[in-house]
């Protein structure tokens, strides 16, 4: 633990939002409505966002549209959240991101899995190490997705690199996450369970302290009472919450989570709050299954 990253430890130990990218009727970043959705999110008790996640469509994003997305969120944070970056792709436009994160005044990167047919877990830890000595002011956090990587290579990689603060952890499986952390180190990170709502009871219950959220964009207050009763260790309350998200979540994941952001910005654009446009490979959801998304949206409190 290294006292200069305080701060960004327990920004981390919360509702890890990931807000969308919305766009516009020409296809563009819709930068007005971006900042009105920030803002709800932040007005809505929100202390940590993540621009350029997976449910910002971080894949689908030009470098320049990262860029902007970068600084639309820090700006509109300013004082009332943290702000974690999403960065990736090769070693040399993750550190371009992660300069310009630092340089606009992000706290911490999220450094996205390598998008990479052959991954050894000794070429993980020389990806991760490159971006963190790169920016070591700034805390860095890995987003693993990766069955097959020991949690001995993590603490190998904080070795070396001591901004290496936090773990988004999404692998779906409660019992390997158990036994990774503690082979990284269980109180060494911040562990975020990585795979929202639906895992965050079980992850809790292993060690984690945090949660990624895209749901978080529709209905702030149901992520926070999730967070608020496995925080307090009520685990019946928290289930309460998961049985009330179940369904949307089911729709998120289902068909290898091909309508996982597409179901997010559905619920938004029946709330009126953006339009329901994604980007390829995703796809807009079909008119004859909107309803359900509509139905459920409208029966959160917000």
């Amino acid at each position: 633990m290294t006292a200069a990253f305080e701060a960004q430890r327990a920004a981390l130990a919360d509702v890890v939002a990931i807000p969308v990218t919305p766009f516009a009727a020409d296809g563009t970043v819709d930068q007005d409505t971006h900042r009105t959705l920030l803002r709800r999110l932040l007005d809505g008790g929100i202390g940590i966002l993540t621009p350029n996640g997976n449910t910002g469509e971080f894949y689908a994003l030009t470098p320049r549209e990262r860029q902007l997305v970068t600084e639309l969120t820090i700006d509109e944070a300013g004082t009332r959240a943290a702000v974690l970056v999403g960065i990736g792709h090769d070693v040399p436009t993750a550190i371009a991101s992660a300069l310009h994160a630092r340089d606009h005044g992000a706290q911490m990167v999220m450094v996205h899995q390598p998008v990479h047919p052959y991954v050894s877990q000794g070429g993980w830890v020389d990806y991760h190490r490159a971006i963190a000595e790169a920016v070591p002011d700034l805390g860095v956090v890995p987003y693993i997705r990766n069955a097959q990587l020991l949690g001995a290579r993590l603490a190998e990689l904080a070795d070396d690199c001591p901004n290496v603060i936090g773990v988004k952890y999404a692998v779906p499986d409660a019992a390997r996450f158990a036994a990774f952390a503690r082979d990284a180190g269980l109180e060494r990170f911040v562990w975020v369970a990585g795979l929202a709502e639906p895992y965050a009871p079980s992850y809790f219950s292993a060690g984690a302290t945090g949660f990624t959220s895209g749901l978080v964009n529709v209905a702030p207050s149901v992520s926070l009472n999730m967070i608020e009763a496995l925080r307090s260790g009520d685990y019946p309350g928290a289930m309460k919450v998961w049985e009330q998200i179940r369904r949307f979540e089911e729709l998120r994941a289902a068909n290898g989570s091909a309508n996982n952001v597409t179901i997010v910005k559905e619920a938004l654009a029946s709330l009126g709050l953006c339009r329901r446009d994604v980007r390829p490979p995703s796809k807009p959801l079909p008119e004859s299954e909107r309803a359900e998304v509509a139905a459920i949206a409208a029966g959160w409190s917000t």
